[in-house]
């Protein structure tokens, strides 16, 4: 396996993740797949033959969880799809996640343009 790719959308880009991985299922099945919760939901919905391990919405703590398999090594990319136009009340843990990427030296995509040249890489 070529590592662990972890999976976050907001709302209003679920959809989009969904069909992203719809579209990559070949590539995403290399990996190890970890997603906050209700994407990781989506996902599986989308592609039922991926092995995804849903953590905690990220409101409730997934993103947290997320950031802290990144501390400790164990995620090799990450791609959250963002929406930028909608407030969000956990945005203080959005910006911890993105700053752990950074500070990690992690691959991190936050749209899809992005995510499509990453995964056509690995």
């Amino acid at each position: 396996m070529a590592g662990c790719i972890a999976l976050i959308a907001h709302d209003e880009k679920k959809d989009d993740m969904a069909e992203f991985a719809r579209q990559h299922q070949d590539a995403l099945s290399r990996f190890r797949i970890i997603a906050t919760g209700t994407t990781g939901g989506r996902v599986q919905d989308a592609c039922p033959g991926l092995d995804v391990t849903r953590l905690k919405s990220g409101p409730l703590g997934g993103d947290q969880q997320i950031g802290a398999m990144i501390a400790t090594g164990e995620v090799d990319m990450l791609l959250f799809f963002i929406d930028p136009l909608t407030a969000l009340p956990h945005d203080v843990d959005v910006k911890a996640l993105t700053r752990l990427a950074t500070v990690y030296d992690i691959p991190m995509a936050l749209n899809r343009a992005t995510a499509e040249k990453l995964i056509d890489f690995q």
